[in-house]
C-alpha cells in the first residue's frame, strides 16, 4: 500500500512510571487523548499527536513508563510479556527520536530509577543535546526551587513545569522548537490541508483479541501499536494519521469492548477504573467517526456483543465495514458461506460490505482504505428532487404503500432528501393516513438498489400534519 508520512521531527516523552508523562502530553496537545490514572503502567501503546508552536510542527509521543531497566538494557530479552513489549517500544522510539524530554517528578525528588534511566540514555544517545531534563509537578515556588536537586543527574539544568496547571509549558515548547534538528524541515500539519482530498475519520472497534491493533499496523506498514494475546492490551483510543491518495485518514484504534467489560463499566459508575474509561472512550469515538471498521475473528461465531456494537454504530448514524479478520486460518475459504452467516447474525446491517482479510499477513488489507473512500462519498450523495419524484412513482407501481392501521391505503405525496452525511429522507403523507413500518424499509432498500449508499445507514421518516415520527426513533422506543 502506498501512503505518505509527514517528515516531522519526532519528540519523545520518556521517564519512569507516574511522573506525569500522559498529563504533560495532553497538556501540550491541548486534548484529553491519553488515558490518565494513578495506576502504574496505565499507558501501554505510545500516544502520538502533532503539536504546532511558533510556526513549527512536531510529532509528539507519550511512551509507557519504565518499570524495570532490564527491558531497556537487555536487547535479546523475550518480549512475549505485555509489559516487556511496552518498554521495548519505548526503547525503539528513543532510537528514532530527534529530541527527548526526560521527565522526573519534582514532588518525589531524585530517585534511584531516575539515575538508572539517565545512565541508559547516556550510553545509547550519542548527541546529549537531544535530551532535555524536565521536572514535572513543580506546582509552587518551593517545588520549583527543590527541582535543582536534579542537577546531580548531570544532563543539564532541569526545566520546571506543571502539566496539571500548564505553568512552564510555553517555555518547554520554546526549548523544543529551538532545538529541533536542522536536517529536518518542519512541514505544515495535515489540519492545514493542501487544498486537496478529504479528512476521513475511521474508528476501529471490536471485541478484545480480534486483531484491531494488528490491522492498524498492517495498514501503516509498521508496528506502531503493541499486539499481544493479553485482553485489553489497548486501553485508550490511538489516533494515527496517514495520507492516502490525497485524503487524510485518521485511524482510531480503540480498546476491545466485551460484554463483561461493558457490565463492569456500568457497575463502576463512581469508580476510577481503567476498563470503564477505556470502553467509554471507545464508544465516544464511534459517534465522532465517519466510518467504523468492525473487526471480527472469522474463526469464531458472532455473539450478541457484535450485534450490540452494530446497534451502537447504526444508532450514531456511522457508516460501517465489517472486517472478517484471520482469514488466513480458514481452510475452506468460501466467502459466500461466511457472508451469509454474518448477515444472519447481523440482519439490520446487511447494507455493510464484508471484507475478508488477514491482518497478520497483510492479505487484502490494502483495499480497506479504497473501500472507505467509496463509503465516504456515499454518505454525501445528493439526489435531485425531480429524480426522487420519478423514483417514487416507479416504486409505488412496484409495491403500493401499506397502511399501519385503519382501512384506507395511504397516499405518499412527496419523497424528499432532507440532508446528507448521513442521508436522511422525508416521506410526506396526509394527516389521517398511516404508513406501515415495513414500507419504510422497502423505500430504504429501493434507494440503496437505485443509488448505492454503500456501507451507509439511511434514515427515512414520516411527516404528517407537521408532526414528524422518525423511523429510527420509533424503533428505539420498542
Amino acid at each position: 500500500m502506498s501512503y505518505d508520512k509527514k517528515n516531522l521531527p519526532l519528540v519523545v516523552i520518556f521517564g519512569r512510571t507516574n511522573v506525569g508523562k500522559s498529563t504533560l502530553f495532553n497538556c501540550l496537545i491541548e486534548k484529553h487523548q491519553a488515558l490518565i490514572s494513578d495506576i502504574a503502567g496505565t499507558t501501554r501503546d505510545a500516544n502520538w499527536a502533532q503539536v504546532e508552536w511558533q510556526g513549527k510542527t512536531i510529532d509528539l509521543v507519550d511512551t509507557g513508563g519504565i518499570m524495570d531497566i532490564k527491558f531497556l538494557t537487555e536487547k535479546k530479552l523475550q518480549t512475549t510479556d505485555i509489559e516487556a513489549k511496552v518498554q521495548k517500544q519505548a526503547r525503539d522510539l528513543l532510537a528514532r527520536a530527534d529530541f527527548i524530554l526526560f521527565l522526573v517528578d519534582a514532588r518525589d525528588g531524585l530517585l534511584p530509577t531516575d539515575k538508572e534511566l539517565v545512565k541508559f540514555l547516556m550510553k545509547t544517545i550519542k548527541d546529549k543535546k537531544k535530551i532535555l531534563l524536565v521536572a514535572n509537578k513543580a506546582d509552587n515556588p518551593k517545588l520549583r526551587t527543590q527541582a535543582s536537586e536534579f542537577n546531580k543527574l548531570g544532563i543539564g539544568e532541569p526545566l520546571p513545569v506543571s502539566a496539571a496547571n500548564g505553568s512552564g509549558t510555553g517555555d518547554l515548547l520554546d526549548e523544543i522548537t529551538k532545538n529541533l534538528p536542522k536536517t529536518k524541515k518542519p512541514v505544515p500539519s495535515p489540519s492545514e490541508g493542501e487544498g486537496q482530498g478529504e479528512v476521513i475519520n475511521v474508528a476501529i472497534i471490536g471485541k478484545p483479541n480480534v486483531g484491531k491493533s494488528s490491522l492498524v499496523n498492517s495498514l501503516l506498514g509498521e508496528e506502531r501499536i503493541i499486539v499481544s494475546p493479553t485482553p485489553h492490551t489497548t486501553r485508550e483510543p490511538q489516533d494515527i494519521e496517514i495520507k492516502y491518495k490525497k485524503n487524510i485518514f485518521t485511524l482510531v484504534d480503540t480498546a476491545g469492548i466485551s460484554k463483561k467489560g461493558r457490565q463492569s463499566a456500568k457497575q463502576a459508575k463512581n469508580k476510577n477504573t481503567l476498563e470503564k474509561f477505556s470502553i467509554l472512550k471507545s464508544l465516544a469515538v464511534i459517534k465522532k467517526s465517519d466510518l467504523a471498521l468492525l473487526v471480527i475473528d472469522i474463526n469464531e461465531g458472532l455473539t450478541k456483543q457484535e450485534s450490540k456494537l452494530v446497534e451502537e454504530i447504526v444508532k450514531k448514524q456511522t457508516s460501517l465495514i465489517i472486517i472478517a479478520n484471520k482469514w488466513d486460518l480458514i481452510k475452506n475459504k468460501d466467502p459466500k458461506h461466511y457472508t451469509r452467516e454474518i448477515n444472519i447474525a447481523l440482519p439490520f446491517a446487511q447494507w455493510a460490505p464484508i471484507h475478508f482479510v488477514s491482518a497478520l499477513t497483510g492479505a487484502k488489507t490494502e483495499k480497506i482504505l479504497d473501500l472507505a473512500m467509496e463509503i465516504f462519498k456515499a454518505r454525501r450523495i445528493t439526489i435531485k428532487a425531480n429524480s426522487l419524484n420519478k423514483f417514487l412513482n416507479k416504486i409505488v407501481k412496484i409495491h403500493r404503500p401499506a397502511k399501519a392501521k385503519g382501512i384506507k391505503r395511504p397516499r405518499i405525496y412527496e419523497l424528499a432528501q432532507i440532508s446528507t452525511n448521513p442521508p436522511v429522507f422525508k416521506v410526506r403523507i396526509s394527516q389521517k393516513d398511516t404508513l406501515n413500518e415495513s414500507y419504510l424499509r422497502f423505500i430504504e432498500n429501493q434507494l440503496r438498489k437505485k443509488y448505492g449508499f454503500l456501507g451507509t445507514p439511511i434514515n427515512v421518516y414520516v411527516e404528517r400534519n407537521k408532526n414528524v415520527h422518525g423511523r429510527h426513533e420509533d424503533l428505539n422506543k420498542k
